[in-house]
């Protein structure tokens, strides 16, 4: 690492320093946090004993030790890795169950699921990634912890923030940045560090704030934030968007953790100190403007063969439904209208017709919102077979079925009932030599 780079962080801290250092040389702190989408807190924190100390930035985070990927509880979406400060920006976003929130720059989906956990029926997300490998990404994160009321987009931040302008009532935009808060977790963050880098995120995060602008209501909440220590990304930037946008007001985060920005009183700064990473949070309401709402479209009608799985599968409940290619997607709301955005995904994909049968899909049974009438449950070694790819014998109720660790599904299979077959797909099952962790 430059030596330019301890010079701008020695300016910036100069009584912590040396605690700086000391921190810097430590491994990176690991967490996770509950889905609530999918488990109550209380019965998690019951029934994991793998979690350490409670998480100052979000209620339902925890540290943790080791790494917790191929545990059954991952599998089944119950909680998402993260690093403990990752979640502060969502903690100061402050989400209520009825809001319509756009989420800007949302690859791997941890703030974007963190969103969803807080959104009740009549609550919506959309979560944009301009990257398509990394928008895949996010859609696999947010399938497996069964978000369904989301429009997942690819597109650029101004076509989307024009097509849905002051459509939102809170906007995050955790912009792409130089990565300081990441060195240790990325060699690449520290090989590719610069002032030259530095600067160009930072008129990269000015042109993404402008567009965000479009995008927000009148009283509108707007969260900014990085994983960067740099000042010329934070409050540099904060500043320069307050200047050219007086409508726009740094306002009080209503938080205690981290510490005041520089020359920022309400901002908010993270530092290895501090338990956790490197962040900047500031919050901002925006005064001015209008408030416009969606184009909507009416629910599509389900042919007969998706009609018949559904009543099959599921409780009845009130869904919204859209077709597409003969592939079914189903909401609690009602599906947007839309028309220049690039849509990687409106919904949880139920599955599709084919001639005169309907084929489910994974993520339809890894929805939370679905109470499904055909449930088993594995055990762990049963588990780790069937995520091999491995069909089971276990009497059941024939025709698909949900599998389930304690009651959680975590996919999906076909059985005569005597025996499963195998649905999960090829690209998410475990490797030969991998296996859960019990």
């Amino acid at each position: 690492m430059k030596q330019e780079f301890f010079d701008r962080i020695q300016s910036y801290i100069p009584e912590e320093y040396d605690a700086f250092l000391q921190c810097f040389e430590k491994e990176m702190f690991k967490g996770l946090r509950v889905n609530t989408k999918k488990i109550d807190l209380e019965m998690f924190t019951k029934q994991f004993p793998y979690i350490g100390a409670p998480s100052p930035f979000c209620k339902e985070g925890f540290y943790i030790e080791k790494n917790l990927g191929n545990h059954p509880y991952h599998f089944a979406g119950l909680y998402y890795l993260q690093e403990p400060s990752a979640s502060s920006a969502v903690t100061i976003l402050n989400v209520q169950e009825n809001d319509i929130v756009l989420d800007l720059c949302s690859a791997p989906g941890g703030k974007s699921t963190q969103i969803a956990a807080s959104l009740g029926k009549e609550g919506f997300l959309v979560s944009n990634e301009y990257d398509s490998k990394r928008a895949q990404i996010l859609l696999s994160n947010m399938e497996r912890l069964g978000v369904m009321n989301v429009l997942i987009t690819n597109s650029n931040t101004k076509v989307l923030c024009t097509e849905f302008s002051e459509c939102f009532d809170k906007v995050l935009v955790d912009a792409p940045c130089s990565g300081e808060g990441m060195i240790k977790k990325h060699d690449a963050a520290g090989d590719n560090w610069s002032v030259e880098n530095i600067e160009f995120c930072a008129a990269r995060q000015k042109e993404i704030l402008q567009d965000a602008y479009k995008a927000l209501r009148k009283d509108g909440i707007l969260v900014y934030s990085t994983c960067t220590y740099a000042k010329e990304e934070n409050e540099d930037v904060i500043r320069w968007f307050v200047e050219n946008y007086p409508d726009m007001e740094v306002i009080d985060p209503g938080v205690s953790f981290g510490r005041e920005g520089l020359d920022l009183p309400f901002a908010r700064r993270i530092f290895p100190m501090d338990q956790g990473e490197g962040h900047f949070i500031c919050k901002l309401r925006k005064n001015g403007g209008g408030i416009s709402s969606f184009k909507t479209v009416k629910s599509a009608k389900l042919d007969k063969y998706a009609t018949s799985f559904l009543n099959e599968q599921m409780e009845k409940d009130d869904y919204y439904y859209s077709i597409q290619k003969d592939k079914v997607y189903m909401m609690q709301a009602p599906f947007i209208d839309v028309k220049k955005v690039k849509v990687v995904r409106q919904g949880t994909l139920v599955g599709e017709t084919i001639k005169t049968r309907f084929e489910p899909s994974h993520a339809f049974y890894l929805n939370r919102e679905s109470k499904f009438k055909n449930m088993v449950d594995l055990n762990v070694e049963e588990m780790d077979l069937f995520l091999h790819g491995n069909q089971i014998s276990k009497p059941c109720k024939k025709g698909y079925v949900a599998v389930c660790v304690e009651g959680h599904p975590f996919g999906f299979g076909k059985s005569d009932g005597n025996v499963i077959k195998n649905k999960i797909p090829k690209g998410l099952r475990l490797l030969e030599g991998v296996h859960i962790l019990k």
